[in-house]
């Protein structure tokens, strides 16, 4: 009998935390406004277990405003990077090396050729592209890609001006290279966004393969990164590490894996990050200066072979905790704040691009932390690597297959 009663209250002991963020995240989620279950309903590749409640698979929550979805085109080239200019068209870099300007109604208007050459092979390519605050005036756009170097190839930032017919970009000139270069194909990251001073932050990818992944940790090598440069390339001055020997100054958070997704929250100015994770442990994190994000070392993922990454540890003194979690994964890519009143309920939601998972996630956000959860566009059946939220209100999105949707207010 007392063997009996330890192992019932040993059950109860493993069951209770679960009980506790299963009731926490279902009050939060009725606190949104919802009472669906969770959206992911498949098992995990882990019994990890999250830190606190609704850290994962938080309940479900659903669009009530009607809404449309258009397929505007599907003759993108493998679209990576989409950001909107000013007059309401889109600029769209794509994998090969060029980029396209694209109106509202999914026609390319314009083709920019000419620009560095890429190194396409598996994760590489033209990567994100954004324009700098003051674009209408000065016309500069700032590009990341994958560059041929000694030892294999690396990420670089490039800046240049659009010329006036729209054709070409002027005075090209590269900022800034992540270092080490690698000989592998892999994880680059990168997005790119401006701070309130005009300041780029920059993630980096940590390359993927065993032999460097570690550098993710390390102060002085760039990838696996946030990085905080000005827009000539250089350190922001007053850097987290701006101080500690034998780091690089221009580092502003580490201990990352792939950072696909980067994006300032508008209503707190805090960067946030979406992270492709091994098999299971996806992230979303809110990136705050001088912190380490775990990877290799914490994650809620295992190798693709089963094994446990490192040590398989999952939370650690020193290390920052993800505000959620997937696992299953979704491969999270680009990521947007709806920051507009035409859909009210979403405004201040995180949407999430998903590649694998091959839909949209959207997160609905209070305190800082995730309570709901909806998945947009799962019939189409496509990767989803970046969206935007356009000047009328609708939400735009590109696909690895070249499509380009606009999911608008019926």
């Amino acid at each position: 009998m007392m063997r009996s009663y330890k192992r019932t209250t040993a059950v109860y002991a493993t069951l209770l935390p679960l009980l506790f963020a299963c009731t926490s995240s279902y009050a939060q989620t009725k606190a949104a406004g919802s009472l669906n279950p969770p959206v992911e309903t498949q098992p995990a590749n882990s019994k990890y277990k999250p830190a606190f409640a609704g850290q994962t698979r938080i309940a479900g929550v659903k669009t009530k405003t009607p809404f449309t979805v258009t397929l505007l085109t599907k003759t993108l080239e493998h679209p990576w990077g989409i950001c909107l200019l000013p007059d309401g068209r889109f600029l769209i870099s794509e994998k090969m090396g060029t980029m396209a300007i694209v109106n509202t109604a999914g026609k390319v208007v314009k083709k920019i050729t000419g620009l560095p050459a890429v190194v396409p092979d598996g994760q590489g390519g033209l990567l994100d592209v954004n324009i700098d605050p003051h674009f209408p005036t000065n016309k500069m756009i700032y590009w990341a890609y994958s560059e041929q170097a000694s030892g294999g190839s690396l990420l670089a930032i490039a800046k240049g001006k659009l010329a006036a017919d729209e054709s070409k970009v002027e005075n090209i000139e590269v900022i800034y290279r992540a270092t080490p270069a690698y000989k592998g194909s892999l994880q680059f990251g990168s997005r790119i966004v401006f701070d309130k001073n005009g300041n780029l932050f920059v993630s980096t990818g940590e390359r993927s393969g065993a032999d460097i992944r570690m550098q993710a940790q390390s102060l002085n090598a760039s990838i696996g990164k946030i990085i905080h440069i000005t827009k000539n390339g250089k350190a922001v001055p007053g850097g987290p590490f701006a101080k500690t020997p034998n780091a690089r100054p221009e580092i502003y958070a580490y201990g990352l894996r792939n950072p696909e997704g980067l994006a300032i929250n508008p209503a707190t100015g805090e960067l946030w990050e979406s992270e492709f994770g091994p098999r299971g442990g996806d992230e979303i994190n809110i990136i705050r200066p001088g912190k380490n994000y775990g990877w290799p070392v914490v994650t809620y993922g295992i190798e693709y072979s089963g094994e446990k990454v490192g040590a398989g540890i999952q939370q650690k003194a020193g290390t920052q905790q993800p505000i959620y979690y997937w696992d299953p994964v979704v491969s999270p890519a680009g990521i947007a704040f709806y920051n507009s009143n035409v859909i009210p309920e979403w405004k201040g939601n995180l949407f999430v691009s998903g590649l694998s998972s091959m839909h949209i996630a959207r997160l609905v956000i209070k305190n800082n932390k995730i309570v709901g959860e909806e998945r947009l566009l799962k019939s189409e059946g496509e990767r989803f690597r970046a969206v935007a939220v356009g000047k009328d209100g609708a939400l735009y999105a590109i696909t690895d297959s070249g499509r380009f949707y606009r999911v608008a207010k019926k």
